[in-house]
C-alpha cells in the first residue's frame, strides 16, 4: 500500500483550513486518511505559530515506513527540521510566454525601422 503525507482541506468557501493526514494514495483528497499528523491554517500570518502545527514524531514514523510527503508537506517539513527538500529550479519558468516574444520581437523590428528612416 503506497502512503503519503498530504493535505486534506476543510474550512467553508475562502476559508480554507488543511490537515495534514498519512492517506493512502489512492484514497481522495478528503476522503480515508490513516491519520491525522498536523495542521496547516494559510489565513492566519507567516510569522504565527499556530499557522503550522506538526506531530513530528508521528510523521518520523510514518516516513520510517515508506510514507511518501507531497511537495507542499515537504516543504513545511523542511521548515521543521524533519525531512530535508532538495531546491528545484526551473529556468524556462522565468521566461516570457510565445505572443509576449512576439510583440517584443515586433516593437524592436519597429524601433529599427524607425531609427533607419530617420537617418
Amino acid at each position: 500500500m503506497a502512503l503519503k503525507i498530504r493535505l486534506a482541506r476543510g474550512g467553508s468557501k475562502k476559508r480554507p483550513y488543511y490537515h495534514v493526514v498519512v492517506a493512502d494514495a489512492r484514497s481522495p483528497r478528503d476522503g480515508r486518511f490513516l491519520e491525522k499528523v498536523g495542521s496547516w491554517n494559510p489565513m492566519l500570518a507567516k510569522d504565527d505559530a499556530k499557522r503550522i502545527e506538526l506531530d513530528a514524531d508521528r510523521i518520523k514514523h510514518w516516513l520510517d515506513n515508506g510514507a511518501q510527503p507531497t511537495d507542499r508537506v515537504l516543504r513545511f517539513l523542511d521548515e521543521a527540521g524533519v525531512a530535508k527538500r532538495e531546491a528545484k529550479s526551473n529556468p524556462e519558468k522565468a521566461k516570457p510566454g510565445k505572443k509576449a516574444q512576439e510583440r517584443a520581437a515586433e516593437k524592436a523590428q519597429k524601433a529599427a525601422d524607425a531609427a533607419a528612416a530617420a537617418e
